[in-house]
């Protein structure tokens, strides 16, 4: 693990916020960035991996999801940004193809706007 940082760290997104994104890429969980709009600004190299998507760097991230619980994600974060923070740890089945499993994801807003996504999964079998 990188310099302490924890998956179930309370301040997640403070954390990574003063990495690199080569530090990121080593996490052992997933990381993704969106803007406000949901547009992929960062998608970790373990992410990539994991998830089956590859790097799609400025993409809609609810766009290219293949999860049936998208919308509800959608609704959940969007309301987070109205009310100015988000923070939520939530269970969802998410991945590609074969890559498709029970994930958990903490979602933080960041500091600059938009909002951090971090997901943690078991190593594909």
């Amino acid at each position: 693990m990188v310099a302490g940082v924890s998956f179930e760290a309370p301040d997640l997104a403070r954390k990574v916020e003063a990495m690199s994104e080569a530090e990121i890429d080593t996490l052992p969980f997933g990381v993704i960035r969106l803007d406000q709009n949901f547009i992929i600004q960062f998608y970790s190299a373990t992410e990539s991996r994991l998830s089956g998507y590859g790097r799609p760097i400025g993409e809609n991230f609810f766009e290219i999801s293949e999860s049936p619980q998208k919308r509800a994600l959608e609704t959940k974060i969007c309301a987070g940004l109205e009310e100015g923070k988000v923070d939520l740890d939530i269970g969802w089945r998410g991945g590609k193809g074969a890559n498709l499993r029970e994930v958990r994801i903490r979602v933080q807003s960041a500091k600059d706007g938009g909002v951090w996504m971090f997901f943690e999964r078991d190593e594909p079998r």
